[in-house]
């Protein structure tokens, strides 16, 4: 896989996590109930996030026409790839 392919997968679930910390956020004025969880899921979310962020930083840094197991093992590389299809499919902010 090439380190440019890593990326928009990369970029996908950054932009799959930023909708559900806005749509978490704005949930939290729903009910005096159910707002701390929501104010507590958008912080998580948050956080992960910013390590996403940092990812996507160091691998701008590489050539992307290179390929990512010159930079990965094979075992990171799938284990990267199983938590972007995670982020990606997780749809967090439908619920």
């Amino acid at each position: 896989m090439k380190i440019e392919e890593l990326l928009e997968l990369l970029d996908e679930a950054i932009a799959e996590l930023k909708i559900a910390i806005i749509s978490n956020q704005q949930r939290v004025f729903e009910s005096p109930y159910t707002s701390y969880e929501f104010a507590q899921r958008a912080i998580e979310l948050q956080e992960d996030l910013d390590d996403l962020s940092k990812v996507r930083e160091r691998l701008s840094e590489l050539d992307p026409g290179e390929e990512a197991e010159e930079y990965f093992s094979e075992e990171e590389l799938e284990r990267f790839l199983k938590l972007l299809e995670l982020l990606r499919r997780s749809k967090s902010h439908v619920y």
